[in-house]
């Protein structure tokens, strides 16, 4: 079985594997559910062996997957999503989620986690969802209810993250950390926590760095720059504003502290190709 669409791969072949590998590695965020044998691939400069019940991440920016071998008897289910989509869900939890970054970076260094029999039931439940969704070409909400089902799939694997893994004991600091993942993840706080303000300059100051060092640093440590990540959010929480809510366009302004409704519309249209009441008629966002 292999199915796809421009916004999620899944298999549980072998070819499909390979195909998966071969068009999508450097683009995609993959994750690897073992059900049966192994899988020895090469990650992170030494073999990594995948045993049944394991669950392997790999997210963007991370060590892309070398030569791997595969045991007679291997048994598997394989997603893949987009770099961007992935880094969007994860983006989206920004708000609720206060360690999103750490957690990212974890993932980067440590991507095989043994699943007990309650996360296997979650993990095959959501790949059932897919594959009934995937199969269902006549649906108007195709693509929305993919989303919702990788946003919920990822909302998972953070809480399992909790489960097995002490953040508390792995705090960012100067100390600990080279000084651009410290400056960086010092943006990412300040961008959650104050996400209206949309200049550059002001988390520079903030940070006491220069906006050219800081976009510097955001692109080497995520591929994105600092204004990227800034108009990321904004979209996002004006999304939410017009997809959720039925508040006036002056009220969603002034709530994101906009200067106006007039500029508002104008960056609404300028980031999504469409005017605030144009975006909420439609059906995709």
């Amino acid at each position: 079985m292999t199915l796809f669409t421009d916004f999620i791969f899944l298999t549980n072949e072998v070819e499909g594997f390979k195909q998966c590998r071969e068009t999508r590695s450097e683009s995609s965020t993959t994750a690897i559910l073992c059900t049966a044998g192994h899988i020895d691939v090469y990650y992170h400069g030494e073999m990594l062996r995948i045993n049944p019940n394991d669950l392997f991440v790999r997210v963007p920016n991370a060590t892309e997957l070398g030569p791997y071998e595969i045991s007679p008897d291997f048994q598997f289910v394989m997603i893949a999503i987009p770099n961007t989509i992935f880094e969007g869900l994860m983006f989206d939890h920004m708000r609720v989620e206060p360690r999103w970054w750490q957690k990212l970076e974890y993932l980067k260094n440590h991507p095989i986690f043994p699943l007990n029999e309650i996360s296997r039931e979650f993990c095959h439940t959501y790949v059932h969802l897919l594959t009934l969704q995937l199969n269902d070409r006549l649906s108007d909400y195709r693509l929305q209810i993919l989303q919702l089902i990788a946003r919920s799939a990822t909302m998972e694997l953070l809480n399992y993250m909790d489960k097995v893994v002490s953040f508390s004991d792995m705090e960012i600091s100067r100390q600990t950390v080279n000084s651009s993942d410290y400056t960086f993840h010092s943006f990412m706080h300040l961008l959650r926590e104050h996400p209206h303000k949309r200049e550059v300059q002001w988390y520079a100051r903030e940070l006491g760095i220069t906006p050219k060092y800081l976009s510097e640093i955001s692109k080497e440590r995520s591929g994105r720059s600092a204004s990227e990540w800034i108009a990321d959010i904004t979209v996002s929480e004006l999304k939410q504003y017009l997809r959720n809510t039925t508040l006036p366009i002056r009220e969603i302004a002034k709530v994101m502290e906009f200067p106006n409704a007039s500029f508002f519309c104008q960056y609404t249209k300028k980031h999504t190709g469409m005017t605030p009441n144009h975006f909420r008629k439609q059906k995709l966002a």
